[in-house]
């Protein structure tokens, strides 16, 4: 019987406590451009609000043990890593479409580029319990 895959253990602890400020961070941001500025910027706005989602599925997931959390934590991240590339891309090249920064904006460069290097970190630490589960 394969063992449960433990991802808050160790250095995931780390992971888990980032993922958790991130969410907190994030989520704070969103509900106050949403609840005082909506109008002016609604796509960066909203973009904000599925980026502090994605952040507190992460830190659920990667904070439980068991091969459906490891699943999802990897949706997650994935989503996250796409995400930041994509609008990270889309807001240099095209900045009028970004008239206010979201936390992925320019890759993550409002929060010292950890939006960009977080989420491989945590799939390099994901493939790194996935293997000590199957060992």
């Amino acid at each position: 019987m394969p063992e449960p895959r433990r991802t808050a253990t160790g250095p995931g602890r780390i992971l888990v406590a980032v993922y958790a400020i991130f969410a907190l961070a994030a989520t704070s941001r969103a509900a106050v451009q949403i609840s005082t500025k909506f109008a002016e910027a609604p796509l960066a706005y909203v973009l904000s609000a599925v980026a502090a989602v994605i952040y507190i599925v992460a830190t659920v997931a990667l904070a439980r043990s068991g091969s459906t959390p490891w699943r999802v934590a990897l949706v997650c991240l994935s989503v996250e890593l796409l995400g930041v590339l994509t609008i990270g891309t889309l807001s240099v090249f095209d900045r009028k479409a970004f008239p206010d920064a979201t936390v992925w904006s320019g890759y993550g460069e409002g929060y010292l580029f950890i939006p960009l290097v977080l989420p491989v970190i945590g799939l390099l630490w994901l493939r790194r319990t996935a293997r000590v589960s199957q060992a």
